[in-house]
């Protein structure tokens, strides 16, 4: 089973493919709360030059809200992590599969949400 649910964006620059991510992602209920900027981090840490590479931690809060509610200890997998990485030719994106990484916690009420989710990111993943 993969992990991620993956599209590449040709011919498109990270800032560009970011804008259009940021608009698919509200557009689908979820909010940006946290970025990571990998390649200024690995910069400004290591002194390390690699081409763009952006974490967006998005969260849809109806469906945060009810997995918490069903199973408490699930926001330590929380956010739904979104990475832009430049690579040949364009950018790709690649949204984490909630259903793969909740395989951890055995709870078929949470399973079902997590196909939910799986389902809103890759609808967003297709409209970026």
């Amino acid at each position: 089973m993969s992990y991620t649910i993956n599209r590449m964006i040709s011919e498109a620059g990270i800032d560009d493919v970011d804008a259009r991510a940021r608009k698919a992602l509200a557009d689908h209920g979820f909010g940006v709360l946290t970025e990571i900027d990998v390649k200024a981090t690995m910069k400004k840490k290591l002194d390390i030059e690699m081409k763009g590479y952006r974490i967006l931690g998005a969260c849809n809060p109806k469906m945060a809200h009810q997995a918490i509610g069903i199973e408490p200890r699930v926001g330590a997998m929380l956010p739904c992590n979104v990475i832009l990485r430049e690579v040949e030719g364009g950018v790709e994106v690649s949204a984490v599969d909630p259903v793969a990484s909740m395989q951890a916690i055995e709870n078929t009420e949470l399973i079902s949400v997590a196909r939910q989710v799986r389902d809103l990111l890759a609808d967003a993943v297709a409209a970026i």
